[in-house]
């Protein structure tokens, strides 16, 4: 024992010295309570000691916590001693130190420690086997935790609670029941955004699915249970995704799907860190590899040699739950290769280890297959099996039904609590009836005064959409009588000067005929003059006349001008495009308003929220509908997960009122794509007359 005085000397002193460095401000720490923390630290942490050396560290530390005067403080520290024992693997102190502690918590009503007592009871009883127990205190953990403040502690011991209770359902093929319990502990933790549990959670969702035959809802757990792992931070990520996959080679294994099974097998063995890491999963995935491609390929050599490999290593680990498995196998393996002698053998063996190990579903599997092979006892395996088969059910059967007590009982309990919950708040209500009454009639006055403001609001709004569409339409007149000033001058410069300037030019060809060398070399120059001149206007009529024809009215450009403020204030390079042959200013004006200010709301969210570089702005006629597409190369974000902000909601808001389809595409570092397909009415599209004028 000097060892162990010498150790809890130096860990006080730590202690000790470390409280010294601390500022005058803070409160001193217990002695007694530092004192206790010290023997249960070194009971926890010092390996070296033998077990009953670490076992009277604890004792001591719960002799020291009985002698504590503050009932709170005392409960936490025996809680702590009762789960020392239980990590001890101190069957007997921790079954006398949590009896003890549930007594002591109940008459304080102290909720949380006895939720975390029946959650540690749970825990041990389930490690021994006692799963119906477990169950049991599970429930009763639930039920404290449920009497809790309603914070993110509170819900994730619930969670996990309900999360523990579905592993034992699954167990006992209670598989609805696990399921509710499963998807109510997901509905938790995803409200805590707790990535790793709502792996947990989604993975034991995806095994219950198994146990009921429904493939494609384990897949779809498995696979959102992959999704929650990869967004975690945990530690050993790679490990527990090696088991997911695993997991989901089983699902079509089981089901029968060979081929997809040895696929799925083959991509986890590749995987040339696995047998290092995890040589169990290895293991038994080289088994089931083996079993795919005898069942898929019947190909005999390449399943009974990774059956060898699986055996060689399976001897190694000492895994002998797992070796029946394999004699199952293998005694299909030789089965197929015309040995039946052998394969009873296996078979046998696979019987006589599952039923060591209390493997019910191998067990069965084995009678069953040695009722085809050995036919000289076939009788007697099938009287065997049926035998067998009925003792798990009813075994199930009432396992399943304790649970319903187990529910039904703590429902009655909490219906109980709530009648007289009901009775107190009836007295409260009645008390405060009469303030309430006080306070309805200056109530309504407020609404009604509130009521009138905001139809005021409404008024003033639609005044305002009705300036916007005044506004749009003036803005058109404007562009349209530019366009026509533009063609007039257009023509005035093809038909009047241009006429004129040939004529002059025509005058001077025919004085040119004169012999005097000075004045026809100056006609010439002229002449030439003219000949630029006139190209020049031929150049300015078709570019005006072309321009009257290419600019669109106010629609089109606010859009530009839109989308050309927000590029010049936010510095990110914007680009808009659009269909010239869709006459733009024909569209109804709902479909006109709500458009631009998706486009608008858009690009506000490209510069506030998605720190985007490039921005596009596309806008086109397809097929019989129009198709406004925005892209950008910002952070993105996933549609999932992340609740919907406000920009967003009006984006889907408007999509709705112009009975439009709205399509949001978008990851974390991919940018995002919004698709607004939106119904075409009252657009005009060039005729092929205007097309040629506008080319000529």
């Amino acid at each position: 024992m000097n060892l162990k005085n010498g150790l809890l000397i130096l860990l006080l002193v730590c202690i000790w010295g470390c409280s010294q460095h601390k500022s005058k401000q803070e409160t001193a720490s217990d002695p007694q309570i530092d004192s206790i923390q010290a023997l249960l630290g070194i009971a926890k942490t010092a390996t070296e000691l033998s077990f009953e050396d670490r076992q009277s560290y604890i004792k001591e530390a719960e002799a020291k916590t009985l002698t504590l005067e503050n009932d709170t403080v005392q409960l936490e520290e025996l809680s702590k001693v009762s789960l020392a024992y239980m990590k001890l693997k101190d069957s007997l102190g921790f079954r006398k130190s949590n009896a003890k502690l549930l007594e002591m918590a109940k008459e304080a009503k102290a909720t949380k420690i006895l939720g975390y007592s029946h959650w540690d009871l749970g825990t041990f009883l389930e490690g021994k086997g006692v799963v119906d127990s477990a169950f049991y205190h599970y429930k009763k953990a639930i039920d404290n935790f449920q009497e809790l403040s309603v914070d993110s502690t509170s819900q994730s011991l619930r969670g996990r609670m309900l999360y523990n209770m579905a592993r034992i359902q699954d167990s006992y093929k209670d598989y609805l029941g696990g399921e509710i319990n499963a998807a109510a502990s997901i509905q938790l933790f995803d409200a805590l955004d707790d990535d790793y549990r709502l792996y947990n959670a989604y993975n034991v969702l995806g095994i219950l699915a198994t146990g009921m035959g429904n493939t494609e809802k384990a897949i779809e757990s498995y696979e959102k249970a992959k999704e929650y792992l990869d967004n975690s931070d945990r530690t050993n990520k790679t490990e527990l995704l090696w088991q997911n996959k695993n997991n989901i080679a089983s699902v079509y294994l089981n089901t029968e799907e060979f081929v997809k099974a040895k696929n799925e097998y083959k991509q986890l063995l590749s995987n040339n860190a696995l047998k290092k890491q995890l040589p169990s999963i290895y293991e038994k995935a080289l088994g089931s590899l083996a079993y795919s491609i005898l069942k898929a390929d019947n190909n005999i050599e390449d399943a009974e040699k990774l059956l060898q490999e699986a055996f060689e290593l399976n001897t190694e680990l000492g895994e002998l739950y797992d070796k029946a498995r394999l004699n199952y196998f293998y005694a299909e393996v030789l089965a197929a290769k015309g040995d039946t002698i052998n394969a009873i053998t296996q078979a046998t063996e696979s019987y006589e280890i599952a039923r060591e190990t209390y493997n019910n579903d191998r067990s069965l599997d084995a009678l069953r297959l040695l009722t085809q092979l050995d036919t000289a006892n076939a009788a007697n395996y099938a009287d065997q099996y049926y035998r067998l088969n009925e003792a798990i059910k009813e075994e199930e059967r009432t396992k399943r039904d304790k649970f319903a007590r187990i529910r039904m009982e703590t429902d009655d309990i909490i219906e109980e609590n709530q009648i007289l919950t009901k009775e107190k708040k009836v007295w409260v209500y009645s008390a405060v009836l009469l303030i309430v009454f006080g306070i309805i009639f200056m109530a309504i006055a407020s609404l009604y005064h509130s009521n009138s403001q905001l139809k005021f609001k409404q008024k003033q709004q639609e005044s305002n959409q009705e300036i916007y569409n005044l506004m749009l339409s003036q803005q058109g007149k404007f562009e349209e009588g530019k366009q026509l000033e533009q063609k007039r001058i257009s023509e005035e410069l093809h038909d009047g000067i241009l006429g004129e300037m040939l004529g002059i030019r025509l005058i001077l060809s025919g004085l040119n005929e004169r012999e005097d060398q000075a004045s026809i070399g100056q006609r010439a120059a002229l002449i030439e003059k003219l000949r630029d001149l006139e190209e020049e206007i031929r150049t300015i009529s078709h570019e005006l006349n072309h321009a009257a024809y290419k600019k669109f009215h106010n629609f089109i450009v606010s859009l530009k001008n839109m989308v050309a403020d927000i590029e010049k204030s936010s510095g990110i390079s914007c680009s808009f495009t659009y269909d010239d042959k869709v006459q733009w200013d024909n569209l109804v004006g709902d479909i006109k308003i709500n458009a631009y200010r998706i486009i608008q709301e858009s690009l506000k969210n490209c510069v506030k929220h998605a720190k985007s570089e490039n921005v596009s702005v596309l806008f086109q006629l397809v097929e019989d509908k129009l198709k406004l597409t925005i892209t950008d190369d910002g952070v993105g974000f996933n549609i999932n997960k992340r609740k919907k902000g406000i920009g967003l909601k009006n984006i889907i808001s408007r999509a709705k009122k112009i009975k439009a389809e709205l399509d949001v595409d978008s990851k974390p570092g991919k940018g995002t794509t919004i698709k607004v397909t939106i119904p075409l009415e009252y657009v005009g599209v060039k005729t092929s007359k205007e097309t040629d004028l506008i080319n000529a």
